[in-house]
């Protein structure tokens, strides 16, 4: 069946970018790094929302999930949106919806509003995070192409760094609704940037009324069914009902998608980019980055919080480390990769990063800012090195018309891998911590020196004989021993995320050289209509 062909204006062909667009350009990255915070400084207040609106504990998480699933089946339908609505007229409206549905949160009185605004807030997020990557080889020249996907990148990852601060602090200082409420004036400002400064082409709303309505439901509920599936395996187990229902349904779903996709007129994901080897490679490099972004976000907050204790506010100030090292090491980012192999510097980011990683697997109960300092150091230097390089071996080689469809993708691949990741952990975390508590009641029982001076306990307090620990004993120990056990629990999930990160190093031996579209001699515009 013939593929209807993009012909795009000149003013959308590769490095076609001025100065006005790239005032453009930072107007997205401040909609995308909107749309990212979000997640994390509601994240830090959700006791505090739940207590407000009177919303039963056990739902208190949807108020989240609600905007991961709307956001996760956003991502992929961005190259069918920019194409249909423009760059341009794509952002202005993702962000003026972004920011409406803000006001919409903090205006919220029940549960029902509540989870009705996260849902539109995360849709007209999810379209900012790929449209931002597209934008970079839409708009901007190859040399000017690093210093826009560093900066894209130094907001995307800066975003969840600095929000456990930003949410502790408004949580302290103001009520829970600034939480929503920060996002108008820069969403404003974001909106009346972007419809003044990005390129002004023209739209092709037919598209819309062409697709294929089934393939989008299909695509819709398997993204939403994988998304609530995996956040409850950890909670509920992989093998319980729900879990493996939701996990199958989105599995025959995505089956069902691809089949009518790949032989449709209008294609809304053009799924045959993943037959370009480089980019194929740079999406399995972008699944295993977000395993580590994600869990990196998780782990340290987990444990600072539920083994030293720590207030939101707290946290985030340790975590800042990685936010500053990542901004002092974005220049170097830049000036390498002008210069050298994309490969060789991905092979150095993912070592480096695994590395990062792998360190904190040796933190034990007594860890803090000290401890964790340098391996949060190691990480930050790391991020730009995962970030930039492969962004380029996936989609600079790629024709102007592909690129929107393969930010979505490459972004998506992202996402799934830090879904996909939070589920392992999570599983792993609270798995394994009863199991390894009653481990070390054990050996306190048989009057284990080493376990006992590791927990700080003195080793005379473990009597002779079978009654070394007595229940009073065993009482006033079990919160210390609980901490240890989710300490050491932590530590092995940061020492699967370490190795998950080393093993993708493996695809690099089969990227090879991508080479650009002009000097392949390809038509500049052979992508899919979607």
């Amino acid at each position: 069946m013939t593929i209807v062909q993009d012909k795009p204006s000149s003013r959308t062909r590769a490095g076609t970018g001025t100065g006005t667009h790239t005032l453009g350009f930072v107007a997205m990255c401040v909609g995308m790094f909107m749309a990212i915070l979000d997640v994390q400084v509601v994240a830090t207040s959700l006791p505090t929302i739940q207590e407000a609106l009177g919303i039963p504990p056990a739902a208190m998480t949807w108020i989240q999930t609600a905007y991961l699933v709307a956001e996760v089946v956003a991502i992929p339908l961005t190259g069918l949106l920019t194409r249909a609505l423009t760059m341009r007229w794509l952002f202005v409206l993702a962000v003026s919806l972004f920011t409406i549905a803000s006001v919409g949160c903090a205006a919220s009185t029940g549960f029902a509003s509540l989870i009705a605004w996260r849902v539109v807030q995360g849709f007209a997020g999810g379209t900012l995070i790929p449209a931002v990557f597209s934008a970079v080889f839409l708009l901007f020249p190859p040399k000017r192409q690093g210093i826009a996907t560093t900066l894209a990148g130094v907001l995307a990852v800066l975003a969840p760094t600095v929000g456990p601060v930003i949410g502790g602090w408004i949580t302290q200082t103001f009520a829970w609704h600034w939480l929503f409420l920060i996002n108008v004036a820069p969403g404003i400002a974001a909106a009346l940037c972007g419809a003044l400064q990005l390129p002004r082409d023209d739209t092709a709303l037919d598209r819309l009324r062409a697709i294929d309505l089934t393939a989008l439901a299909l695509l819709a509920s398997s993204l939403a069914t994988l998304e609530i599936g995996l956040t409850q395996a950890p909670e509920n187990g992989w093998l319980s009902g729900p879990v493996l229902g939701l996990l199958a349904y989105s599995a025959a779903s995505a089956g069902a998608f691809a089949f009518r996709t790949l032989r449709a007129r209008i294609m809304i994901v053009d799924l045959r980019l993943l037959g370009d080897r480089a980019f194929a490679m740079g999406c399995i490099l972008s699944f295993v980055l977000g395993i580590g972004l994600f869990g990196m976000i998780y782990l340290m907050p987990v444990f600072l919080a539920l083994v030293r204790g720590h207030d939101p506010l707290r946290i985030g100030q340790i975590m800042l480390v990685t936010g500053v090292a990542q901004l002092c090491t974005a220049p170097l980012a830049v000036i390498l990769e002008r210069r050298i192999d994309g490969r060789i510097l991905t092979l150095f980011g993912f070592v480096l990063f695994g590395v990062g990683l792998g360190l904190s697997a040796w933190d034990g109960p007594l860890a803090d800012y000290d401890a964790m300092f340098w391996p949060q150091v190691i990480r930050g230097c790391a991020i730009m090195f995962c970030l930039l390089p492969p962004t380029r071996l996936a989609l600079g080689h790629l024709p102007p018309a592909r690129v929107p469809d393969a930010s979505g993708l490459f972004n998506l691949m992202r996402n799934l891998g830090g879904a996909v990741g939070l589920a392992l952990i999570g599983s792993l975390v609270f798995g394994r911590t009863p199991a390894i508590g009653r481990g070390i009641l054990e050996r306190l029982a048989a009057g284990d020196a080493a376990t006992a001076i590791s927990l700080g306990i003195p080793v005379a307090a473990l009597k002779d004989g079978e009654s070394r620990l007595t229940p009073a004993l065993k009482a006033a120990l079990e919160q210390l021993v609980g901490r240890a056990a989710l300490a050491q629990a932590i530590g092995e999930a940061w020492a699967l995320v370490a190795v998950l990160t080393l093993g993708a190093v493996v695809t690099l031996l089969f990227v090879g050289s991508p080479v650009p579209w002009r000097e392949a001699g390809d038509d500049p515009h052979p992508g899919a209509r979607a």
